[in-house]
């Protein structure tokens, strides 16, 4: 840490900087990278305008010289809860502090809720940012320390992972609920695979830890749609917003564009689209010279073919094959070597955008007579050159989808099973996105099968199965197969609601098919209850409960699929079809917890209604799916 110059003269002005509290605090938004939704604004502090320590650096490092720096840190605080409770902003307010200044004292008397509290912001909107910018901060980044926050309320964040002193060490010890990344792993993310795998292995490790991952930096929509793509859920920098007095309440019109384009588009995993093949490959100009061509081909003897942009965009290729006969005849060389590589320009290339499914780039790759296993595929993104793929490694990839899918997948449905259905709750979680899951189960299922045997039973279940892929299937959804009469819809389609209804529908009036007349006339079967008695059992039912999980309280596929059975057993109350909404969105809520946390952690008592999720607190009978024709 370099010194301080007139340290005199800026003691004094930091000194009056603190006794009139001439502080400004800056808010820069914190988006979701799914939505396009600010969720929150981190706090910024500067000094008075045209003063020496208008800026952080000069402004800290004085207070740290003078060892003034938790008097700063606490008027910091201080004065950023003031202007966000004035400023009535959204969403959490992310504060800063030095993890030095952790085991303070005054860290320990209740300050930082009592703040909260004069101004009405309650403590879970808070997020606690830890830093440790400087060599002496992770010697307070305890986990007594963090814990004195946690037990109060608070969300804890990690600041700059990758720039500090613990890196993962100290990720693991405190287990934040927020982590971020440093800005250098995000400038020139979308050109640099180093960073693209760092980045991908930090989401991963975040969605084991339940830890939300923030990108910092963003400057650039290609950084943008690349970490959308790796699985970045929440991001900041001067794309989303800069740091300002008074943050605008919408995002930059460019930002805006690009949360439309991709509005409409599911988001694959990215081990299932091309993005997965990229690789980084020189391009070249048409104007380039075919010996430049040549010289790219013998530092990078693995490429077949060099791409050749216009404006970016590939217009063709040039093949090594082609380059290598032409130099070999008599001249050649001499004759081609600084003639424009557009005198061998190739437009047989097939040029694939990185969203594309694999499946599709296969397609694509066996409709084509004269593609060998030998060439590159051209990589773009929105029509620009991102890189280059191998046929070798498309098929690889296929393969091992292949093998996943089939080991995972159910053998009477072939629908995914059980862990495709948590990966995909699981990623939708991560990226923070609006989605629903309704849980299908048969009702009466167990004496229809003991009274018609399993053949049977399996042509119901097999029949329930067809129904959802024929109205729930589609690339806003995700149908799966738990096990025996059990399935699992995740719902992105707006329209789920009458999807369900559908569905039920449906079933009632083709299951009848399966009964013989006398139990069809007499409205069901009598079989043997558990205890041996004769027990009459109505015609099988469908009960679907649904749930909404709000991604931001839910960190697993396990919480999700606790709202999901307690919505399927008040489904199941009855034996006719029923279709029961829960309203539930989180497991639990905190001691202490709003009303609003108790209403999105309770059902309605009664046991015998449907609440449709876009009505609010209104309910509605439950009804016979036969209502539904």
């Amino acid at each position: 840490m370099s010194a301080v110059s007139n340290v005199p003269s800026l003691e004094a002005r930091l000194l009056e900087i603190i006794k009139t509290e001439q502080l400004e605090p800056h808010f820069q938004p914190i988006v979701d990278l799914n939505k396009g939704e600010v969720i929150g604004h981190e706090a910024l502090i500067r000094g008075p305008a045209n003063c020496p320590l208008q800026f952080p650096d000069a402004l800290f490092n004085t207070a740290i010289e003078c060892g003034r720096m938790l008097e700063l840190e606490l008027l910091c605080r201080k004065r950023s809860i003031e202007r966000f409770a004035q400023l009535q902003l959204p969403g959490k307010l992310f504060l800063n502090v030095s993890a030095s200044s952790l085991e303070k004292s005054e860290h320990k008397n209740g300050y930082t809720v009592e703040l909260l509290r004069q101004h009405d912001i309650r403590i879970d909107r808070c997020v606690i940012e830890l830093s440790e910018q400087h060599p002496f901060d992770h010697q307070g980044l305890t986990r007594a320390a963090v814990e004195h926050y946690r037990q109060m309320g608070f969300d804890i964040a990690i600041d700059d992972l990758g720039s500090g002193y613990s890196g993962l060490k100290l990720w693991s010890q405190l287990t934040p609920e927020y982590v971020k990344i440093d800005q250098h792993f995000i400038a020139n993310i979308d050109r640099d695979p180093v960073k693209r795998e760092l980045v991908r292995s930090v989401c991963n490790i975040g969605q084991s830890m339940r830890c939300k991952v923030i990108a910092e930096g963003i400057e650039r929509v290609e950084e943008l749609r690349t970490l959308k793509k790796l699985g970045v859920s929440l991001g900041q920098g001067y794309l989303l917003g800069r740091p300002e007095p008074l943050p605008q309440a919408v995002l930059p019109e460019a930002v805006l564009n690009e949360f439309r384009r991709a509005g409409n588009k599911r988001h694959n995993e990215v081990g299932e689209t091309a993005f997965l093949l990229l690789r980084p490959a020189p391009a070249v100009s048409m104007d380039d010279r075919i010996g430049h061509a040549n010289e790219l081909f013998r530092q990078h003897p693995e490429l077949t073919a060099i791409p050749v942009l216009s404006d970016g965009r590939p217009v063709g290729v040039v093949r090594k094959d082609d380059l290598l006969e032409v130099f070999s005849a008599q001249y050649g060389r001499a004759l081609y070597e600084n003639k424009p590589v557009s005198k061998l320009l190739s437009q047989q290339a097939l040029v694939v955008e990185s969203e594309m499914t694999l499946e599709q780039v296969s397609r694509m790759v066996t409709e084509q007579d004269d593609f060998t296993l030998q060439q590159d595929i051209v990589i773009t993104q929105d029509g620009s050159y991102l890189g280059m793929g191998s046929v070798r490694d498309l098929l690889k990839r296929i393969t091992e989808l292949k093998i996943r899918n089939a080991r995972y997948s159910n053998p009477l449905t072939l629908l995914p099973g059980n862990v495709p259905i948590q990966r995909e709750i699981d990623l939708l979680l991560q990226q923070t996105s609006d989605f629903r899951v309704a849980y299908f189960d048969l009702n009466n299922f167990k004496p229809f099968n003991d009274c018609y045997g399993y053949s049977k039973g399996d042509q119901v279940i097999r029949l329930l199965g067809d129904l959802l892929v024929r109205y729930a299937d589609s690339s806003d959804n995700f149908v799966g197969h738990i096990g025996g009469d059990d399935f699992v819809v995740i719902f992105r389609h707006p329209q789920w609601q009458q999807i369900c209804e559908r569905i039920l529908s449906q079933f009632d009036e083709q299951v009848r098919g399966f009964y013989n007349p006398r139990d069809l006339q007499q409205g069901g079967i009598w079989a043997s209850d558990r205890k041996g008695e004769a027990t009459f059992y109505p015609l099988l039912g469908l009960a679907i409960g649904v749930v909404h999980p709000d991604p931001y309280k839910c960190t697993s596929h396990h919480e999700v699929a606790e709202l999901a059975a307690l919505a399927k057993k008040e489904a199941k109350k009855g034996s006719a079809s029923t279709l029961f909404v829960s309203r539930r969105r989180m497991v639990g809520y905190p001691s202490g917890g709003t009303e609003n946390q108790r209403r999105d952690s309770e059902d309605c008592s009664c046991g015998s209604c449907v609440m449709p999720g876009e009505l609010g607190a209104e309910w509605l009978p439950q009804y016979p799916s036969e209502q539904f024709n």
